[in-house]
């Protein structure tokens, strides 16, 4: 995934602004690129487990932030 935001969000941002994820008054603005992977396998009948790898270049926004990896995993039981 490649993203990015308006111009006059990042003038919001670099003029010091914060957002819900971004913003510290010192916007270095590129694209935020985003590479993830993940596998969900199957436990028993009522079980699945899945981990998730997250790559992310220039993290909200920013050229001077990161990469950052991010791991995850989530657990699922139906009964």
């Amino acid at each position: 995934m490649i993203s990015g935001i308006s111009r006059i969000h990042q003038e919001f941002l670099e003029a010091g602004g914060t957002g819900i994820l971004a913003g510290d008054g010192n916007l270095s603005y590129g694209m935020e690129k985003v590479v993830e992977t993940y596998y969900d396998f199957q436990v028993c009948k009522s079980v699945r487990v899945a981990v998730d790898f997250q790559f992310i270049d220039d993290p909200a926004f920013n050229r001077d932030r990161g990469p950052v990896e991010v791991v995850g995993g989530r657990f699922h039981w139906e009964f």
